[in-house]
C-alpha cells in the first residue's frame, strides 16, 4: 500500500496544511489505485493553499486540477497548472457555472465551510458532474454533530442524515412499498456508500437494475424477479 498521504506531511512547505491525522491513512487505502493517474479533480476549500502540492504531487502530470474558496484572497494561492476559483459552495449558479467549466470531475472533495447547507448543497449539484466510477469524499461530517454548524444527533437537516438518506435511496431497488418507498433515480448511479471517522466517500457508478444469478454445470440463469415481487416470506 502507497504511504503517500502518510509521508507528505514530512514533506511540506511553507503552505499549511490542515487535514485530521486518519484521513491520511484512509486516503492511501482509498485512493492507492489514483496515484499517477491523469484525471479531473475538484476539492472545495483552499485554506492556505497546503493541499493544492499535496494532490498536485499524487495525480498525474496532465491532470485538471480546480480548486474552490469563497475567500478572495486564495485566488493568489493558485499553483501553476491548477485553477482556483472564488465563490460559494452553497450558490448553485457558482456550482453550475464550475460543472459547465470544468466537469465532469473524476474526483471531488469537499473540505470547504462544513456547514450543513454548504455541504448538502454542494452535493446536490456537483454530483451531476461525477462521471462514472468517480468518488465523492466529504471531509470533516463530524461537524454534523455540532449545533453552531447546523447540526446536532439526529439532527434531521445535517450532512450526515442526508447520507444515511442516500443508503434508502441506493437501495430502493428492493422496494416493496412502491406509493411510499419508491425507486429513486439515485438507485441508478450510486455504486456504494463508506462511512469513516468523520469522512464519507461515495462511489458513483452507473448501472441497470440488479440481477440475481443462479449458476450450475456452467449454466448460468439471469433474473430480476427478486425486484418485481411483493409480499415474498423467502429470498429465493
Amino acid at each position: 500500500m502507497t504511504r503517500y498521504f502518510r509521508d507528505y506531511p514530512a514533506r511540506t512547505g511553507d503552505r499549511k496544511l490542515f487535514k485530521m491525522e486518519h484521513y491520511l491513512e484512509l486516503y492511501d487505502e482509498l485512493l492507492g489505485g489514483w496515484q499517477g493517474r491523469d484525471v479531473s479533480f475538484l476539492e472545495i476549500g483552499v485554506y492556505k493553499g497546503g493541499s493544492l502540492p499535496m494532490w498536485q504531487g499524487f495525480l498525474g502530470p496532465a491532470s485538471r486540477l480546480v480548486f474552490l474558496d469563497i475567500d478572495p484572497t486564495c485566488a493568489a494561492l493558485a499553483l501553476p497548472g491548477t485553477v482556483v476559483e472564488i465563490g460559494d459552495q452553497a450558490d448553485p449558479a457558482f456550482l453550475d457555472r464550475i460543472g459547465r467549466a470544468h466537469g465532469p470531475f473524476d474526483l471531488i472533495v469537499d473540505d470547504g465551510g462544513h456547514q450543513m447547507h454548504q455541504q448538502i448543497a454542494s452535493f446536490r449539484h456537483l454530483w451531476p458532474q461525477l462521471a462514472d466510477r468517480g468518488l465523492y469524499i466529504v471531509e470533516d461530517v463530524h461537524t454534523s454533530y455540532w449545533p453552531g454548524f447546523g447540526g446536532g444527533l439526529r439532527e434531521p437537516a445535517s450532512f450526515i442524515e442526508f447520507a444515511k438518506d442516500l443508503i434508502d435511496r441506493m437501495h430502493s431497488w428492493y422496494t416493496e412499498d412502491d406509493a411510499g418507498f419508491p425507486l429513486h433515480p439515485l438507485a441508478r448511479e450510486i455504486g456504494g456508500i463508506r462511512f469513516h471517522d468523520s469522512l464519507v466517500v461515495i462511489q458513483k457508478r452507473l448501472k441497470e437494475a440488479p440481477v440475481a444469478i443462479t449458476a450450475q454445470n456452467g449454466q448460468v440463469v439471469r433474473s430480476r424477479r427478486m425486484l418485481e415481487v411483493r409480499g415474498r416470506r423467502s429470498i429465493f
